[in-house]
């Protein structure tokens, strides 16, 4: 600093606030600007800063909100600006926002902002919470496709001067938007910039329940029940969650239904198994039951699994609405198929498809159509031979691994002989002992 100007600020601001207040504010204005040139020059920070914040409550306290926007504009471009200063200026121009009754002069500040802060580092974070503000009030218009496209011009994961939390906060609300505009491409791309690693610190179990509570909804568009069970039990493991038994209960719910909806994979069967150990299961007997038709070999009739289960599966998430209802009865009906064809592939090496569409509870085609899926993705072996009405379970065997299963089934016989023999010598050694003795 070249020269404290304190002392002629101290002075100027009462008697330019009168003047002000008399209806000279052009002219209060004016001796404003000759000190606050004065003060930019010799780089007094402290005077500069209380100049230009009363030059813009002059102009609020004046409700002449043109001039209110002409002096910001002006005050941003002045040569060999102090940029704390005009930091703090932006800052005390945010106030008068919410102070603004009417919405268009509110809308001229609010743009007025955003356009003195563009491509500004030192107020990158006062940009990106003005422009937060004008998406909430495009939302509460209606217009989402517009609140959605102003808060995605903001980059904030690479903003060096906010904080983590913050910036995770506006990624989550331009996730929420792109949610509500139902771009779920674009929610997915959002979300690869939050690192679920942030999550684990107990402070922020809030925007952790916030996020994948979006990314349920997102998985539940693109069906994906594995990945919904997944982030359910994300939600489940809160600390806050497990405190609430009613959240916790709800939760564990809607994981097992979700378990049981998502196609049969290693993956998969490692999660039910994982949730079947859970202790808080016990405290959901039907749900438990439910999980346990699935673990077990043991083959389910589609009829009593909606009389069971029925009511309390209609309570999961989609499942009580109308829309998505259908699609996820559906898969509910497809794992419980795909569960009892497993199940016949480990019991019978052949069977008619008579028989089999009989334990189903399907018809041939769907029979049919089911096994097919099954020998796509690999999860049984099957062939159908449908002159002969026949479904095979049991892969056929060249010559050299039928001879090396023999060889094997001859081998172990030989070692049984050969321990057999043992055993009677040694029996017959202890028989002629006693003799002796």
């Amino acid at each position: 600093m070249e020269k404290d100007y304190s002392a002629q600020v101290e002075k100027l601001l009462p008697e330019t606030k009168t003047l002000a207040n008399n209806g000279q504010l052009q002219q209060a204005l004016e001796q404003c600007l000759v000190l606050e040139k004065q003060t930019r020059s010799a780089s007094d920070l402290e005077s500069n800063t209380k100049i230009l914040n009363h030059i813009i409550q002059l102009c609020f306290d004046a409700k002449d909100y043109k001039l209110l926007n002409e002096q910001i504009v002006l005050l941003s471009k002045k040569h060999g600006l102090l940029k704390t200063a005009v930091t703090k200026m932006v800052q005390t121009a945010m106030t008068f926002i919410d102070q603004i009754p009417e919405k268009e002069p509110m809308l001229e500040l609010i743009n007025t902002i955003r356009t003195v802060t563009e491509g500004k580092i030192y107020v990158e974070i006062e940009r990106a919470r003005v422009t937060r503000k004008l998406s909430k009030m495009k939302e509460d218009e209606g217009d989402i496709a517009q609140a959605s496209e102003i808060l995605q011009q903001l980059q904030v994961e690479t903003f060096g001067s906010m904080e983590r939390r913050e910036k995770t906060d506006f990624i989550l609300e331009q996730m929420r938007l792109c949610l509500l505009r139902k771009d779920f491409t674009r929610v997915q791309i959002i979300s690869k910039k939050i690192s679920q690693r942030f999550f684990e610190q107990e402070e922020n179990s809030d925007l952790k329940l916030r996020f994948f509570e979006i990314m349920v909804q997102h998985a539940l568009h693109e069906t994906q029940y594995l990945n919904v069970c997944k982030y359910l039990q994300k939600i489940y493991e809160t600390k806050s969650v497990k405190e609430n038994e009613a959240k916790w209960k709800e939760v564990l719910q809607n994981i097992v239904v979700f378990a049981v909806l998502a196609p049969f994979d290693l993956e998969q069967n490692q999660i039910v198994n994982t949730i079947a150990n859970d202790q808080n299961l016990s405290k959901l007997p039907l749900h438990k039951n439910l999980l346990n038709n699935f673990i077990t070999d043991e083959l389910m009739r589609w009829t009593k699994i909606e009389e069971i289960y029925g009511e309390t599966l209609k309570q999961a998430y989609g499942i009580n609405n109308p829309e998505t209802a259908q699609t996820y009865w559906e898969a509910l009906h497809k794992s419980v198929t795909e569960h009892n064809i497993r199940v016949i592939s480990k019991c019978y090496s052949k069977i008619t498809i008579q028989r089999l569409t009989e334990l189903l509870d399907l018809s041939q085609d769907e029979t049919e159509a089911t096994i097919a899926e099954l020998v796509v993705s690999g999860t049984v072996y099957a062939k159908i031979n449908r002159p002969a009405g026949i479904v095979t379970f049991e892969k056929s065997k060249d010559a050299n691994t039928q001879l090396n299963e023999w060889s094997g089934s001859v081998n172990s016989v030989l070692d049984l002989i050969a321990k057999t023999c043992h055993l009677i010598v040694k029996e017959e050694m202890v028989h002629n002992i006693k003799k002796t003795l």
